[in-house]
């Protein structure tokens, strides 16, 4: 059995309501229903899920297709950026750069990309010491800090060159695949779409 991060797709932006609170667009529901349509979800599948909207909702949809319950972490949430709140696409792709490129600093406020990574590693870890030997996992969660597990897994350094948006979908809805012990990353970020049908095997 094996492990997945997926992130969750398209998103309604609204300047007037806080980040975390985002909930997918109609696009982005359409992907997430379609990838559960597919039935690559074995039964019994632990469900993990950062408590953002946006990706609570994502995990909704694929706890359905597993019969099993989310289960919920705020420690699984996207880098903390409310320093800033809201940026414009361009600013925040600027302030996106600095983050990766410099991991320890808080770029504007922004939390660490050092410290960010050690959170998310640490829960994704806790999280596999509980699931039952021979049990595919389902992480859904963000961008940046699916990055930042995914260069820990690889054994790499931090760097945007490894974020979803250079590899995948550019509207989030990625996955890799990676091992139960949390050890050895399997594949390279994909569009949830080109998921093989057996990503668990």
């Amino acid at each position: 059995m094996k492990a997945l991060y997926l992130t969750h797709p398209q998103v309604r932006m609204d300047p007037a309501v806080p980040v975390p609170l985002w909930r997918l667009s109609e696009e982005g529901r359409e992907r997430a229903e379609a990838f559960a349509a597919r039935r690559i979800v074995p039964a019994g599948t632990f469900v993990f899920s950062s408590r953002e909207t946006k990706a609570l909702e994502l995990a909704e949809i694929v706890a359905a297709q597993a019969g099993t319950p989310v289960l919920a972490d705020h420690l699984m949430g996207e880098n903390d950026r409310s320093a800033t709140g809201f940026l414009p696409p361009a600013l925040f792709e600027e302030t996106a750069d600095r983050f990766f490129a410099e991991p320890e600093e808080s770029i504007d406020g922004w939390e660490k990309a050092a410290d960010a990574q050690r959170r998310i590693v640490e829960t994704v870890l806790a999280a596999l010491r509980s699931v039952p030997p021979d049990t595919s996992v389902i992480f859904c969660g963000h961008g940046a800090v699916g990055t930042l597990l995914k260069c820990h897994l690889g054994g790499r350094k931090i760097a945007r060159s490894e974020d979803q948006s250079r590899h995948g979908h550019r509207g989030g809805g990625n996955a890799f695949v990676f091992d139960l012990a949390g050890t050895e990353l399997h594949t390279e970020w994909m569009a949830m779409e080109d998921l093989p049908d057996e990503w668990w095997r």
